[in-house]
């Protein structure tokens, strides 16, 4: 397994080293910030993916966004496996337990192939049925279900990437994953308009570049792997199913499965919500959402680095480490999410005029200034959302991010939904109180769990002598 020589191997466990003694600020900032870069270069290609959609007309860019939940609902099983194999990697490796993380590996990159040509058939065929289940009718209904069926098709590339996301984190590389996301997301930016205004395929041609993109993705990540990975060496020779290490995967992966598929169907109702108020407030919805998210890509990748450190320290004992990183990841998200809200405020008509090029989508200009109001009063909050399930998910204990992402959508904010439609005349604004008043009770739910310490039992057996 070890075929190098000393040199090249020390190199290769000096980022372990960092995250098991080195200062927790610059852990935090070192893992995070490949992330961060990553979620910007993905973020920012949505927006140009939006602005690109919105060329040809409010349905077609509302139609892009309605039929997301459903595509994150069925890769959803790969997202928790994902979480699964960076929470037993990282503990197996903070061990020094590299053979077992290796054969752990090996079963995570298998099912998750298995599962994601199985979605992806089934997505296809069943995609106009999906579509009008939610409540898709006209040309919303044409364009969404034409954007969905070439989605699901590439489904297997989005599986393996999860997985290759996963080894790379859970080693404490997270440069890898941002390079190639880099380069797939130029690579989309630059397809898209051949797809959809040279190659006239409109909705089509943005599904299609998209797919194109996650390929190359794929391919260049197995090279990665095979050749550049720090400590583990995927080996498929003689491959056999392990039950116990499958069961240890379902045990954590299912958790953050259904909590991501349950979010997922959270949202397909909320949007079936939303676009029951009209287009203007479902576009509304769906723009603020792509510009906000551009301020929270700095917490959500200190969530994400988060994960590694708490499992890597985890597995070599070292709790205070554990409380340390997790104190101040809210530090630093804090001060990012402040930050972010007041640059957002400042220039809120601004941004919201970039993407409203007719004077006959004042309603949509002007829901959406009310909605990004609404939400950046709280993006302190989705900040701590995010620290809470790395938390959580770098532990292992997958069950509690489950009941934040679940608990956030069924339980506080749909329900607050209905209350404000029927009992109140807020109108569309109820919708933006209510998903404001989740995201502060849903945090409170995570501290409360925090303290309890219930989150501190190792998820794998490791042998730390």
């Amino acid at each position: 397994m070890w075929g190098e020589n000393l040199t090249d191997r020390v190199e290769k466990l000096d980022r372990k080293e960092l995250i098991l003694n080195g200062n927790m600020y610059r852990v935090i900032i070192v893992l995070s910030l490949p992330i961060i870069i990553n979620n910007f270069i993905q973020t920012l290609y949505n927006l140009a993916d939006a602005l690109w959609v919105s060329r040809l007309g409010s349905v077609e860019f509302a139609a892009t966004s309605f039929v997301w939940p459903v595509i994150f609902l069925f890769i959803s099983l790969g997202i928790g496996v994902s979480a699964a194999g960076t929470s037993i990697l990282s503990q197996l490796i903070g061990a020094s337990e590299y053979d077992e993380a290796n054969d752990y590996a090996s079963q995570l990159v298998v099912i998750s192939l298995l599962f994601s040509i199985l979605f992806a058939l089934i997505g296809y065929i069943l995609s106009p049925y999906i579509v009008r289940l939610m409540g898709g009718t006209g040309e919303l209904a044409e364009h969404s279900n034409v954007y969905l069926k070439i989605s699901f098709l590439g489904f297997p590339f989005v599986f393996l990437f999860f997985n290759f996301n996963s080894i790379m984190t859970s080693q404490g590389n997270t440069l890898a994953p941002t390079i190639l996301s880099a380069i797939s997301a130029v690579l989309n930016i630059i397809l898209d308009p051949i797809f959809i205004f040279t190659l006239n395929l409109k909705v089509a041609g943005a599904a299609i570049a998209t797919v194109l993109s996650q390929a190359l993705l794929v391919f260049v990540g197995i090279y990665v792997l095979k050749k550049h990975s720090p400590i583990i060496y995927l080996n498929f020779k003689g491959f056999k199913f392990d039950k116990e290490k499958l069961k240890k995967i379902i045990e954590i992966g299912l958790p953050a499965s259904i909590g991501q598929s349950g979010a997922s169907l959270g949202f397909v109702v909320l949007n079936s919500f939303i676009a029951s108020y009209g287009t203007a407030t479902l576009a509304a919805f769906a723009m603020v959402n792509r510009i906000t998210s551009l301020a929270m890509q700095p917490p959500m990748g200190i969530g994400a680095g988060l994960t590694s450190i708490v499992g890597q320290n985890m597995g070599a004992n070292q709790m205070d480490r554990v409380h340390e990183a997790f104190r101040k990841s809210i530090i630093l998200t804090l001060i990012m999410s402040i930050i972010g809200m007041l640059i957002f405020w400042w220039k809120d008509s601004e941004i919201i005029g970039i993407f409203i090029s007719s004077k006959d989508d004042v309603e949509v200009f002007n829901q959406g200034l009310t909605y990004l109001r609404y939400t950046l009063i709280i993006l302190p909050l989705m900040g701590l959302f995010s620290i809470f399930q790395g938390l959580f998910q770098g532990s292992g204990h997958t069950k509690y991010s489950m009941a934040m992402a679940i608990g956030r959508l069924w339980f506080i904010r749909i329900p607050m939904i209905l209350i404000f439609k029927h009992l109140t005349q807020l109108g569309a604004t109820g919708i933006w109180v209510s998903m404001s008043s989740s995201n502060f009770l849903i945090c409170l739910y995570g501290y409360i769990i925090y303290k309890s310490n219930r989150w501190k039992r190792k998820v794998v057996n490791v042998d730390t002598n």
